[in-house]
């Protein structure tokens, strides 16, 4: 019997130590986890190399505001999409109305994060 590979997640975070502590986690569950500073770098990563792409992506929207629209070339992939908000930044029609995966809101546990991840089940794909 082959062993499926694990689900690749991406992790958007301008702040090293929540993208870190994230990452440590997800990696512990079994995910193969990926970190990024900006929202842009990670699209621009996807466009490049489309089949190394993730099956899901964890985004803080806090400092990647400007950056929202990129979202939509994730969104048109089928990629799950967990996003961490705020309230001001949950209630813009530029997030509330996007298809997300899960909408977490500030303050939220790193476990609270992975969990939204196996809920969304990854397109098919289970982490172990």
């Amino acid at each position: 019997m082959a062993i499926a590979p694990p689900a690749r997640v991406w992790i958007v975070d301008g702040d090293q130590w929540p993208r870190a502590v994230l990452r440590a986690e997800l990696i512990e569950r079994g995910y193969d986890a990926v970190g990024f500073v900006a929202l842009r770098d990670a699209v621009v990563r996807l466009v490049s190399f489309p089949r190394q792409g993730p099956q899901a992506i964890v985004v803080d929207l806090q400092g990647q505001m400007d950056d929202v629209s990129l979202l939509a070339a994730l969104f048109r992939r089928g990629i799950a999409v967990v996003a961490i908000t705020g309230a001001a930044e949950a209630a813009t029609p530029g997030v509330r109305d996007l298809p997300w995966a899960a909408l977490l809101h500030r303050p939220v546990t790193i476990g609270a994060v992975a969990d939204a991840l196996l809920a969304s089940d990854l397109q098919g794909t289970s982490s172990p």
